[in-house]
This record gives structure tokens, sequence and C-alpha cells, in this order.
């Protein structure tokens, strides 16, 4: 029945795009509301749709209408709205902020001299990372920011991730990819996509060699990274590569279930606490599991 609705809306949705291409003649396509979070259906759009170019608002659903208005009366007052070159539209946090919480909650804590290293290297091992840095993100999807990180070769750390945020085990965890490499790795969707709004095929070759990352019907619903926008994550990436021989890690929300993403330090901490990651990014700073010594 389930797989019925989504042909079903996929089918409807592919009848609106080509009657609005008829009626606008544009060629490029902006998508929000909460059915614009339905990947499958997005990839198609932008595969078989009439649209030589397809986006789509990373926060699609209720709370992304308020910034959609916000542009609407942008323009009319003769303001020219700029692309969207992100979606970290949060609070960021010091390091003296960071630091302040550390103190105050009495925990253990170390300032290396490259927090991307460190995060990388704990994913080399086959630790859970908690990844906290910039701005919050706007949105439903954690695209690096407030992020759980894990290594993407072991098939259990998607059984591992879900166990951690105390949801279903059928749920998938996405891919997070440097932007120059996404294409030797996964087809079909477009490309880059930053939003982790479509979905890709997972290159056969590559399937055995990142399973935790790969959906049961050989897709993953991915996130690239471009270093100009993301240092931090890009270094994070080239290490681990070095290390694994694999350009790609997992990457899903920090929170657990039936909780919103952490949003500052204190979150943060106290979902590390309370959930098995190993290691917790904050800032320029890293805690560690009590008990994990490196």
């Amino acid at each position: 029945m389930a797989a019925s609705v989504q042909k079903r809306l996929e089918e409807a949705l592919l009848e609106l795009v080509r009657w609005l291409h008829g009626e606008t003649g544009q060629r490029r396509l902006a998508l929000a509301g909460g059915i614009a979070l339905n990947c499958v259906a997005n990839t198609r759009i932008a595969a078989e749709g009439p649209f030589d170019e397809v986006w789509v608002q990373p926060a699609a659903g209720d709370a992304g209408t308020a910034l959609g208005a916000a542009l609407q009366v942008a323009a009319q007052r003769g303001d020219q709205p700029k692309p969207m070159g992100g979606a970290d539209l949060g609070r960021e946090w010091s390091a003296e902020e960071i630091q302040a919480v550390l103190n105050t909650a009495n925990v253990r804590y170390e300032q290396p001299d490259d927090v991307a290293v460190e995060a990388a290297e704990a994913l080399a091992r086959n630790e859970v990372v908690g990844w906290f840095t910039g701005r919050s993100e706007f949105g439903p999807r954690a695209l690096g920011h407030r992020s759980i990180l894990a290594h993407p070769g072991h098939r259990q750390n998607t059984e591992r991730l879900n166990e951690v945020k105390g949801r279903e085990q059928f749920r998938p965890v996405a891919p997070m990819v440097l932007a120059e490499r996404a294409a030797e790795l996964f087809s079909r969707g477009p490309l880059p996509s930053p939003y982790m709004l479509f979905v890709h095929d997972v290159e056969p070759s590559w399937r055995a060699r990142i399973p935790a990352a790969v959906h049961v019907d050989g897709t993953a619903r991915i996130q690239t990274v471009h270093r100009n926008s993301e240092p931090l994550l890009a270094r994070m990436l080239d290490r681990f590569e070095e290390r694994t021989g694999l350009p790609a890690v997992v990457n899903t929300s920090f929170n657990t279930a039936g909780r919103p993403m952490v949003d500052s330090p204190v979150d943060a901490l106290e979902c590390f606490g309370a959930s098995p990651i190993d290691l917790l990014v904050l800032g320029p700073f890293v805690v560690r599991r009590q008990g994990r010594e490196v």
C-alpha cells in the first residue's frame, strides 16, 4: 500500500510540474512544503520533469514558510534576494562560550590542533562521533554542523546508530561525501546535492565498501560537501580517506528519538552523556567517553 501511495504521489507531482512548465516556460523550478522532503519524488521530478534545474528549499515544511514569506516581502519592497548559500542560519557559539560550558559541567576535555583530524582518527577506529561546530542549521536535516558521524564501511553501523538514537531499525542513515568525489560513488540523482533532498543510486562497485550508507534498494540520500563553504568537514573527510580509503562518512542528526536536534553546547553534552557516543567534537574542543583513551 505504501509503495502504491508513493507511486501515485510521484505521478501527480510530475503532472503538476509539466503543467507548470507549460504555463510559465521557466527553466528552473524551486520546491518547498512538506512534500518537497520526499527525496524519491524530488529525484523523479529532476530526472523526468521538463525543468533544467530543480532546487529544493532545505527547510521544506511548515517552518520554512517563514523564510519564503520574508523573501517575498523583501522582493516586494525592492530588494533582490540572493541565492541561499546554506542552511546554517542559526546561532554560533564562540570558543569562549563553549569552554565556559565545559568548565561549568566539570568534564575533561582537550583542545587538539585540529578537531577534524581527531574526529577522522576516531571514525577510522570505528568510533561514533558527535559533531557540534559552526552555526546551527535550519530544517530537518543535519548537514555537518549538528551531526552524529560513523564509519560507512561496517554494515552494523546502521543498526548501531539507530540504537544510539533510540529509533526504529528500518531507518536508513546517509552518506556525506566531498562534492568533487560524489560522481565516483553515486549516480542518477542531481549533483551537487548539499541538502540531502534527492536519492542517488550507489555505484555497484561501492555498495560493498560503504554498506552502512546504502539503503536496501541500493540507493542513498547523499550530502555533498564543498571545500570552500565547509573546510572543516572537508579536512575531516580527507583525513578519513587517508586512513581508510573511503571518501565518505555516515551522517545522521545529533539527537535521540523524540527530541529536537541539539542546538547549544549544553544540549550536546546532555545527548553525549545519555548516548553511547565515543567522541564529542564541541567547537575547537573534544570530549572523550570515559574509559576511551588514545
